[in-house]
């Protein structure tokens, strides 16, 4: 015997799109910009979470977030390296043991065999002098961020190597 299914929920209607009211779709730096955020929530960083998005010709290539290398433990579990000696942000890029998100983001293009010249970049936070001379060296010609970092000597590298930075204004502004 057979047992008996219960009905399946009653189902709304959804409305035909002549219908349904408009919407406004997300510039192309917004949305890119959003999928960085998002990436960013991948970070197992505990100070800083940050996401990062190389696109070219409206197609996303690679993506990267700050975390510790592949087969490392995370910070989440073996705690901050940079709190414990108290390096402040901005400083000291060597005692880390993550890998920022530009360097992931460049390191997953490369390990894809993606050529990133003429690229644009989408950060959440602006790059580090490290990043900067990494994404001036691969031909990256935009980087727009999210939020700033206190590295004066990236922003200098940028702007010497005619690297466009553009900051875009956090969501719902």
């Amino acid at each position: 015997m057979l047992a008996r299914m219960p009905a399946p929920p009653e189902r709304r209607p959804t409305p035909s799109p002549a219908s349904a009211a408009p919407r406004e779709r997300p510039t192309w730096n917004e949305y890119f910009m959003t999928i960085a955020r998002q990436v960013a929530t991948r970070s197992t960083c505990l100070r800083r979470q940050v996401g990062a998005v190389l696109v070219r010709d409206k197609r996303l290539l690679a993506t990267g977030y700050n975390g510790a290398p592949r087969g490392l433990k995370h910070c989440a579990e073996v705690g901050c390296l940079r709190e414990r000696m108290q390096v402040p942000s901005g400083e000291r890029h060597e005692l880390c043991r993550g890998l920022h998100a530009e360097m992931n983001a460049l390191l997953q293009a490369a390990e894809h065999g993606i050529r990133i010249e003429g690229a644009d970049l989408y950060s959440t936070d602006q790059p580090c002098s490290l990043c900067a001379k990494m994404l001036i060296n691969v031909g990256v010609r935009t980087v727009f961020i999210g939020g700033t970092y206190p590295d004066g000597l990236a922003a200098d590298l940028l702007a010497e190597a005619g690297v466009e930075v553009v900051r875009l204004p956090a969501p719902g502004r």
